[in-house]
C-alpha cells in the first residue's frame, strides 16, 4: 500500500488474555516492518486469526511489551475477542466435521 509516495510500514501487535491471571488483556508481541511481518506469520502458523486495525495496531504499539492495555481500549479489544472467540468455534466446528 503506498501512501504520498511512500511505502506504508506494517505495525502488529499480538495480544494475550488469560482472564485466571490477567486483570486485562496485555502486549505479548510488538513490531514495525520485518517485524510486523514476522509476527503475522507466526500468528498464521499458529493458526492464530489476524485483526487487521492501522489505527487500533499503532495504539497498541506504543505500550510496552507485558503492558495491559489501557480501560479506553478495553471496548474495541473485547470486540476483537468475541471475533477471534467466533474464528475458534467456527474452527473447532469444522474439525468436527470432517
Amino acid at each position: 500500500m503506498q501512501s504520498n509516495g511512500k511505502d506504508k510500514i506494517k505495525t502488529a501487535v499480538a495480544l494475550g488474555y488469560d482472564p485466571n491471571e490477567d486483570g486485562a488483556p496485555k502486549v505479548i508481541a510488538s513490531g514495525k516492518g520485518a517485524l510486523a511481518e514476522k509476527i503475522i506469520e507466526q500468528a498464521k502458523e499458529n493458526k492464530i486469526p489476524v485483526h487487521e486495525d492501522d489505527k487500533l495496531a499503532d495504539t497498541l504499539s506504543r505500550l510496552e511489551i507485558g503492558e495491559m492495555i489501557p480501560p479506553e481500549l478495553y471496548e474495541v479489544v473485547a470486540e476483537i475477542l468475541v471475533f477471534v472467540d467466533a474464528m475458534d468455534k467456527i474452527r473447532a466446528k469444522d474439525k468436527t466435521i470432517r
